[in-house]
């Protein structure tokens, strides 16, 4: 019955000191298969014709992350990886709703790791997470347990925005901003029930900021169904100083149908 509890059954709250989402392209043909009943790849084609799946990574600085019940007091700071593929999720009535499906994440503390598996599918492993801010400088470094999602990055938070990385797909800013992780809905496949559960965040002053990066470190795509392939850094956003959360999970059918 742990399925019933891994459901977000309450909502959440927080602030993020830091959130930086780095969007990288791949084939479409290779995520879809990482991709469960019900969701769709959310794809972009090129100037050239040439189609794109994506799969963010992000880092997020956290500060008094907490069920929404509880004061802000009773919080606890957190900082949290994750690798998500940018899907869509189509209901019967017409209405698209676009998200990400998580494929793994990691956390510095151990209470994470319990409290987010208990309560969800977000695949939560121990890490060791350092960050640092230095001048205009904002640099994460995570060393995982398994080796398979090491990341070494510095970001430069300018006060104007960043132009798009060479070889990126988009065709302008404005394109890149709409894969600019994270996205209001997150979805995870319940194969006991073969439902869908959906998770919408709530968010305030959201205005993600391109920004310049070095990734030295990011071993994520060495391993498994990746290894062998060449992602293309597409985008680079960061935001910061602002609240965030997430609302209590709900259930739908694959097709899209409420329950």
């Amino acid at each position: 019955m742990r399925h019933l509890l891994q459901r977000h059954p309450f909502p959440i709250r927080t602030s993020f000191a830091h959130s930086l989402v780095l969007t990288y392209a791949l084939p479409p043909e290779l995520l879809t298969p990482l991709v469960p009943p019900g969701l769709a790849l959310d794809t972009y084609r090129d100037a050239n014709g040439t189609e794109h799946g994506f799969v963010a990574a992000a880092v997020v600085d956290t500060r008094a992350l907490r069920p929404s019940f509880l004061p802000a007091g009773l919080g606890r700071d957190f900082v949290l990886t994750g690798y998500r593929i940018f899907t869509r999720f189509s209901t019967p009535g017409g209405r698209t709703m676009r998200g990400l499906r998580i494929l793994r994440s990691d956390t510095d503390h151990r209470m994470m790791v319990l409290g987010g598996n208990l309560f969800s599918r977000y695949n939560y492993r121990l890490a060791r997470i350092g960050t640092r801010t230095a001048g205009r400088t904002l640099e994460f470094k995570v060393l995982s347990v398994d080796g398979r999602a090491d990341l070494h990055v510095r970001a430069d938070l300018a006060d104007t925005p960043a132009p798009l990385p060479a070889g990126s797909p988009f065709a302008s800013a404005k394109d890149a901003r709409r894969y600019a992780g994270p996205l209001p809905y997150t979805f995870e496949y319940e194969p006991q029930t073969g439902t869908v559960i959906v998770v919408k965040a709530t968010r305030t002053h959201w205005e993600p900021l391109p920004v310049a990066v070095e990734v030295s470190t990011l071993t994520f795509f060495d391993h498994g169904p990746f290894a062998g392939t060449e992602p293309v850094l597409a985008n680079a956003f960061h935001v910061g100083d602002l609240d965030y959360g997430w609302e209590r999970g709900y259930r739908r059918a694959p097709d899209g149908g409420a329950l």
